[in-house]
C-alpha cells in the first residue's frame, strides 16, 4: 500500500500547505486532510478524522498546519503518542544557507529565507516571504506570519507569534534581541528592544499593548 500523508487542519493554512506537500510527495502517496470537525472532500482531497486516518494500515505521516501554537503542540503530542511519522513541508523555492538546523514538523512556505548559522526548534511555521538572518535561535512551536523580517542575532522563545510584516531589529552576539515565550508581535510592528514573555507589542517602535 502507498504511504498515507495527512495535513492536520483543513482551514485556510492547511489548504495553502497541501499543494506544497503534493509537490514534494512520492507519486504513489495518498494525500488527505485530517480534521476532527468536518468530513467530505476539500480541493479534491478527502477529509478524514484522526481516528479514521490512524486506522488505515501501512505507513502514515502527518504535517500539522494549525496556526494556534498551543493546539499545534497538543496535536503533535497526539500524533507522536500514536507513533505517526512527522512531515516537514518545505516549498521548492525557499532558500536555506549554511549551518541551519531545523527541528521536526516544520512548514516553510514559498520565498522564505533562512540565511546561515540558525537554530530552529520543532514545529516551526514560516509563512510566505518571511526571512530569518544569521545567528538567530528560534524555539519550538513558533509562528511567523507572512513577510516577517527577523534580522540577525535574535532569540525567540517557544510559542511566540510574529505578525504579518513585523520587523525584528538586529541584535548583537553579546546582546541578542529577545522575544519571550508566548509573546505576540503585532502586524507591522517594528521591534527595537526585548519583548517580555506573554507580552503583546504593536506599533513602530513596538510598545506593549495595554489591556482596555
Amino acid at each position: 500500500m502507498s504511504t498515507l500523508l495527512g495535513i492536520y487542519g483543513a482551514s485556510g493554512f492547511g489548504r495553502e500547505v497541501m499543494p506544497l506537500l503534493a509537490a514534494m510527495a512520492p507519486t504513489d502517496a495518498t494525500l488527505v486532510f485530517i480534521d476532527d470537525g468536518s468530513s467530505g472532500a476539500l480541493n479534491g482531497r478527502l477529509i478524514c478524522s484522526f481516528e479514521d486516518f490512524y486506522a488505515v494500515e501501512g505507513e502514515k505521516k502527518v504535517c500539522i498546519a494549525i496556526a494556534d501554537s498551543n493546539v499545534r503542540q497538543k496535536l503533535a503530542e497526539r500524533c507522536e503518542n500514536a507513533q505517526l511519522g512527522v512531515l516537514d513541508v518545505h516549498s521548492a523555492n525557499i532558500s536555506i544557507g549554511d549551518e541551519v538546523s531545523i527541528g521536526s514538523g516544520s512548514i516553510i512556505c514559498g520565498f522564505s529565507t533562512l540565511s546561515s548559522n540558525i537554530k530552529v526548534g520543532r514545529y516551526f511555521h514560516s509563512n510566505i516571504y518571511s526571512y530569518v538572518a544569521h545567528d538567530c535561535v528560534i524555539g519550538d512551536f513558533v509562528t511567523f506570519a507572512p513577510s516577517v523580517k527577523c534580522n540577525g542575532n535574535v532569540h525567540i522563545d517557544d510559542h511566540a507569534y510574529i505578525g504579518t510584516g513585523a520587523i525584528l531589529k538586529q541584535g548583537t552576539a553579546d546582546k541578542p534581541l529577545k522575544i519571550g515565550k508566548g509573546a505576540i508581535v503585532g502586524m507591522g510592528a517594528v521591534v527595537t528592544k526585548d519583548v517580555a514573555p506573554g507580552a503583546v507589542v504593536v506599533g513602530n517602535p513596538a510598545t506593549v499593548m495595554q489591556p482596555r
